[in-house]
């Protein structure tokens, strides 16, 4: 028996790492290892690369909100990148040709990344910002996250997310990107980013030159910067707003494509655990990424092997909270109800399945390179 709770407290512990320890040390970390950002009045050349596939019902709106940003004009090229887009997107972005805006259409659809290859080698800007039709940026996000580059350190910028909801109310996919953002913003003080947000980041071009279609770039362009030695930062001032899904059960899949993706760049540079070459981020990378993955298997070893314990009365009260945690998210996938608690707990048992799932094709040996953008509300809804 003493293996087994051995077992059970290990698994309980790694868990609690995962979710709480890991940021509790960063944050203990915080006021003896700060990095600033050397954040000046910056206003380089920059290509505005927006990837799209069959976004013509949001195409028009982010061109708009783009061009409406507040950066030199003469110092903006803006890059619609279409991964052989099939309805009028197109269409849509050459109409804005009168306004400088290009149109890059891959030759064969290979997917998000690769689209964004194609307009890179189309790229005149020292800087290149990637940003999603379904973001919408505030007025000074673009100056804010370039401003970073004055920095000779810093290699990549992440904006932070918002997701916003018609009620006004956090969902459990909010919730776990406030999290996150959390965490990144904790990260980007003492070190470096693990991974940048997809919505809309920027990276000096140089960095570019190591860009795999089969790689996620949103967490493939940070590895880039840190073998430059350099590294990943939030500016908390460039801010990207999204609306939350409009079907919640078509984001399991998503996030199994995410997450497969993730691991796919992960075991693609295994070298970066190395903690005698890579050092804090190594660490970071194995808490924030590898870790995270892990946390479903965990659950399981931990809910097993508390059944072998059930004749003690503290494990039995630990396995009855297990169910309890296990069977609220169940009932409510049954529930029409929208509630907090419904939001939150479905979430979380998405967010894990979809883990499982990912590892599963991934050993498998499945691939995925493209995409089908979400389906969200509209921000002319908000804006």
């Amino acid at each position: 028996m003493f293996i087994i709770k051995t077992i059970f407290l290990i698994s309980i512990a790694f868990i609690f790492y995962t979710y709480f320890g890991y940021p509790l040390l960063l944050a203990f970390l915080l006021p003896f290892k700060r990095k600033r950002v050397n954040k000046r009045p910056f206003t380089p050349y920059v290509s505005f690369i927006i990837t799209v596939y069959n976004e013509e019902e949001r195409i028009r709106r982010k061109i708009e909100n783009t061009l409406s940003l507040n950066y030199p004009e003469d110092k903006l090229e803006i890059i619609v990148a279409s991964d052989c887009s099939t309805d009028r997107t197109d269409e849509i972005a050459l109409s804005f040709s009168d306004k400088g805006v290009k149109l890059v259409r891959s030759p064969v659809r290979k997917g998000k990344e690769y689209a964004q290859k194609k307009a890179i080698e189309k790229a005149k800007g020292k800087i290149i910002v990637f940003s999603d039709a379904s973001s919408y940026l505030l007025r000074d996000s673009l100056k804010n996250i370039i401003e970073n580059f004055a920095d000779l350190s810093v290699g990549c910028v992440s904006s932070i997310d918002k997701i916003i909801n018609p009620d006004g109310k956090d969902g459990g996919e909010s919730l776990y990107v406030k999290y996150e953002m959390f965490l990144r913003r904790i990260e980007s003080k003492i070190n470096s980013l693990v991974g940048v947000s997809g919505s809309f980041f920027a990276v000096r071009k140089e960095l570019c030159s190591n860009w795999p279609y089969e790689l996620a770039s949103d967490f493939n362009v940070v590895l880039n910067s840190i073998r430059a030695g350099k590294r990943a930062v939030l500016d908390e001032e460039a801010v990207a707003l999204y609306q939350h899904t409009l079907d919640e059960r078509k984001e399991f899949n998503r996030k199994v494509r995410i997450i497969l993706r993730g691991i796919t760049v992960l075991f693609k540079n295994l070298d970066m655990l190395n903690l005698f070459k890579y050092g804090f981020f190594s660490w970071q990378l194995l808490s924030h990424k590898l870790f995270r993955w892990c946390v479903p298997f965990f659950l399981i070893i931990c809910f097993f092997s508390n059944i072998l314990l059930l004749k003690e009365k503290l494990f039995l009260i630990l396995f009855i909270t297990q169910c309890v945690v296990y069977t609220i998210p169940v009932f409510f996938l049954f529930s029409k109800k929208d509630t907090f608690l419904r939001k939150l707990t479905r979430y979380f048992l998405v967010i894990n399945l979809s883990t499982i799932v990912a590892w599963y094709k991934f050993i498998k040996g499945e691939r995925i390179t493209t995409w089908t953008p979400s389906e969200r509300n509209t921000m002319k809804r908000i804006f």
